[in-house]
């Protein structure tokens, strides 16, 4: 079972808008602040924690198509809850990625899912259960 994620951001206080708004839509809070960075959790043994990058490191730039990280997917139950989530993305100007084949951008219909950019251009992906 994953225990953690924490991620080096380039922003920290528009990755703690855009995350802590997006992810209390399903549940977490933020569990824990401090001077450079943040918790969020669900109340399961699972957390993200977001960490403001040293400068000395701030000119590496991140793409989510090169080495590391690409994706975090959450599970949401329903695709009701999918769709309200796109919404509230929608209303907030997150950038949904391939929204002209929402809510099948896998192909088929049987994967339901929504897909978002984070500040620093993390994809953010909600899959309906």
């Amino acid at each position: 079972m994953l225990h953690h994620v924490e991620i080096y951001v380039s922003n920290l206080a528009a990755t703690r808008a855009f995350w802590s708004e997006l992810l209390a839509q399903i549940g977490y809070t933020v569990t824990a602040d401090f001077g450079d960075g943040f918790t969020l959790s669900a109340g399961e043994d699972t957390y993200l924690t977001f960490i403001q990058v040293a400068d000395r490191h701030a000119s590496r730039e991140y793409h989510r198509s090169g080495v590391g990280l690409n994706h975090l997917a959450f599970k949401i139950p329903g695709r009701e809850r999918v769709d309200a989530l796109r919404q509230f993305c929608l209303e907030r100007r997150y950038q949904c990625l391939y929204d002209e084949r929402y809510p099948f951008a896998n192909g088929g219909t049987d994967y339901y899912a929504l897909y978002v950019e984070d500040p620093d251009r993390i994809k953010v992906e909600f899959v309906a259960t």
